[in-house]
């Protein structure tokens, strides 16, 4: 098992890494829209929140040694579902290669953030 830490993507805030490598599979765990230089959510809104998130994903993607055509699952939380046309629009943009995902709804998420995406890439 192997920790996955990049400067170019938000710290943890918890006691956990950013990803763990495990035989050929990477797990992400969530990423929320901080920005990593200035340790703020500074995106508003859900488009601007999710570009955010993935641009994060993209950093620790890329710390691993992989991009988003790696990713095989994503799992997708949404304070409220009536964001999910906005969100899969952006979304869309990063994760063409379309993995396999579940997306829900949850009453609230850290630092009152509207979405959060975790991963599961794999190593070809």
């Amino acid at each position: 098992m192997e920790k996955i830490y990049t400067q170019n993507a938000p710290e943890a805030i918890g006691p956990y890494s950013q990803a763990i490598r495990t035989g050929n599979l990477l797990f992400t765990s969530g990423q929320i829209p901080i920005d990593p230089a200035t340790g703020n959510i500074d995106a508003q809104g859900i488009e601007e929140q999710t570009h955010q998130i993935c641009r994060n994903l993209g950093e620790v993607l890329k710390a691993a040694g992989l991009s988003f055509d790696d990713v095989v699952k994503t799992t997708c939380f949404l304070t409220n579902m009536s964001y999910f046309g906005a969100f899969n629009s952006v979304y869309g943009e990063y994760f063409t290669s379309k993995p396999a995902r579940s997306c829900v709804e949850v009453s609230k998420l850290p630092r009152g953030v509207l979405a959060e995406i975790e991963l599961i890439a794999e190593y070809k």
